[in-house]
């Protein structure tokens, strides 16, 4: 079962952060990338593989900072 996940993610403003986030987010195991666009982010993943919080944190590690969006 999987979940939909929504992310606002601060520090990014151009197509190199989009690309930097959409690729750290592709080596998550059990997540599957729908959109990334500047300041955001839309994802389903599989909370059985990974988590919010591992999520959030590969985002992190790379130089931004990403929240959940309610």
């Amino acid at each position: 079962m999987t979940q939909k996940l929504a992310l606002i993610i601060n520090g990014m403003h151009c197509d190199a952060c989009v690309r930097r986030v959409t690729n750290a987010l592709q080596q998550i195991d059990g997540a599957t990338v729908d959109d990334v666009a500047v300041g955001s982010a839309h994802l389903s993943f599989n909370p059985e593989q990974t988590s919010q919080e591992k999520i959030a944190q590969a985002i992190n590690r790379i130089g931004f900072h990403a929240v959940t969006q309610e």
